[in-house]
């Protein structure tokens, strides 16, 4: 319909603007394939080949397609959302800090007790502490581990003395801390293995009974001049279990009595207390904690 329809519009223009017939003829070569430098929207030719009326409607019939829309652009860190469904992991709990422990009313008491529910007051320090003349593990050093209130440092010097004449060869490894060198000790051991652990071995800082100037660690050369578990079945290990009770040290923290103490088994930590109450401890096999009545199972 549509062809048609232009070529009625074509020949009625032609009528209205030609003298003759003749006239047009007499042009047609002029007209006939010569395209308009502006692009007419009427053909100016009656007669026009097939290729070209097929080139104009496949123009005019031509569909006109919609930009696409540009591609958005990838989300960046601060856009983009994380799925609902992926769990963070869990940040790593640092231990709590502990709470406040009572301070003890008698810290220059040979009887004094101090675990993990008492402490001794901030910067306690005794003012009686020597060094004993004993062998150390050391040697011959003038130092705080080296040292023990005068009472406790006299009876070790007469227990050693005992020891070596019934073949047993004694030697100290560790008396006397301050509060900063336990501090010191408490955070080497969290490094090296663990909050968990170290609080079974070491006391925090405060509540050790070396900054008592009471306590005293034992070695021998059987286990190398070290502190392990393996004194307790040595000779040296045997005859202090047996004896040290008659000179005022109790073995402070036996085998199995973890959950009264709070502290793991160490056959090498002697605390002196003095002769009679030591001696009560031993016959009765108790721990000091059930000797004082002050018993908090951990």
């Amino acid at each position: 319909m549509l062809k048609k329809g232009i070529i009625c519009v074509v020949g009625l223009g032609f009528l209205a603007g030609c003298n003759s017939f003749d006239g047009l003829i007499e042009k047609k070569e002029t007209l006939l394939g010569i395209p308009h430098s502006g692009k007419s929207t009427v053909p100016v030719a009656t007669v026009v080949e097939d290729e070209v009326w097929k080139d104009f409607f496949e123009k005019e019939s031509e569909v006109v397609v919609a930009p696409e829309e540009p591609e958005e652009e990838p989300a960046t860190e601060e856009d983009s959302e994380e799925p609902a469904d992926e769990e963070k992991p869990a940040e790593p709990e640092e231990p709590s800090e502990p709470e406040a422990i009572p301070v003890v009313a008698n810290p220059g008491a040979m009887n004094v007790m101090v675990n993990k529910f008492w402490s001794l007051p901030e910067g306690y320090r005794p003012g009686d502490l020597i060094k004993p003349n004993v062998p150390f593990s050391f040697g011959d050093e003038n130092s705080d581990r080296s040292k023990l209130r005068a009472e406790a440092a006299e009876s070790l010097e007469v227990m050693f003395n005992v020891a070596k004449g019934e073949g047993i060869e004694l030697y100290a490894r560790s008396g006397f801390r301050s509060y900063e060198t336990q501090e010191a000790i408490f955070k080497n051991e969290v490094a090296t293995f663990g909050y968990e652990q170290a609080v079974l071995y070491v006391a925090l800082p405060g509540t050790s009974e070396h900054q008592t100037g009471l306590a005293m660690d034992i070695t021998a050369k059987s286990v190398g001049l070290e502190l392990v578990e393996a004194f307790e079945g040595t000779a040296e290990g045997k005859w202090l279990a047996e004896n040290a009770h008659h000179y005022g040290f109790i073995l402070r923290y036996p085998k199995g009595k973890t959950n009264i103490t709070g502290y793991a088994f160490e056959p090498w930590h002697f605390r002196y207390v003095g002769v009679e109450i030591a001696g009560e401890i031993y016959a009765k096999g108790l721990t000091f904690e059930e000797y004082m009545g002050d018993v908090r199972e951990f």
